[in-house]
């Protein structure tokens, strides 16, 4: 695994094609540091991935960061690991503004061995994508 830090996060490069991104504790996440998260993982990966969202810390998005995360057409799937209800919460509605475009999102608890579900989960998607796109 190799470890990268950008402005807000820690970011874990997991295999060739997952990355887990780990907010800091606190943080406000911008439009900006959407696009600096984005354009980072476009450095990394060469084609489709998939974003494994650790949210151990507890931050927020701003509205504008709502409506443009996970937008990138190379994000094939997000999964979404939570260690609170106040964080599945927060998941479920910015989930529930995006529906409409079709996000491949799901969300795991960390208190029941999530974060290998989310692993799992997310190998398993991308796979499937990369089958159907042959």
């Amino acid at each position: 695994m190799r470890k990268h830090r950008i402005s807000f996060a820690d970011i874990n490069i997991i295999s060739d094609s997952i990355a887990e991104l780990i907010i800091d504790e606190g943080v406000g996440v911008s439009i900006e540091m959407v696009e600096e998260y984005d354009n980072f993982l476009a450095c990394i990966f060469n084609g489709d991935y998939g974003v494994l969202i650790n949210k151990i810390n507890n931050y927020s998005y701003s509205l504008g960061a709502q409506f443009i995360m996970g937008s990138n057409e190379h994000i094939m799937a997000i999964a979404v690991v939570n260690y609170s209800e106040q964080g599945r919460q927060s998941s479920k509605e910015i989930a529930g503004r995006r529906i409409v475009d079709q996000l491949n999102v799901k969300t795991f608890s960390g208190l029941e061995l999530g974060w290998q579900q989310a692993l799992s989960w997310l190998q398993n998607e991308i796979d499937i994508t990369k089958v159907t796109s042959i």
